[in-house]
């Protein structure tokens, strides 16, 4: 099976366009993110996979005030800065 040069080209600047498209698409998710005053918020399952723990866990956790969270239209929320804060203060214990 043999391609000419020209077809070769042809393909692979198909295929490059394609991927800037798919670039682009990424980029524009990535601004969609759920965001409060510019900073990234973060969700259940998000904060679960990240944290490594349980939904019990995660729970005790909001309920006793360690976490700090927001609802919006009854989903939970997490800012990353809090996220962040509630570590370091996990690990100075």
């Amino acid at each position: 099976m043999n391609i000419d040069r020209m077809e070769f080209i042809s393909w692979m600047e198909r295929l490059i366009d394609r991927l800037d498209m798919l670039s682009d698409h990424i980029d524009d998710l990535k601004k969609k993110r759920n965001s409060i005053d510019g900073e990234e918020l973060l969700d259940n399952q998000d904060l679960l996979q990240m944290l490594k723990i349980s939904n019990r866990s995660l729970q005790r956790y909001r309920s006793i005030g360690k976490l700090p969270y927001y609802t919006i239209s009854g989903k939970l929320y997490y800012k990353l800065s809090d996220v962040h804060q509630f570590i370091r203060d996990s690990f100075n214990k």
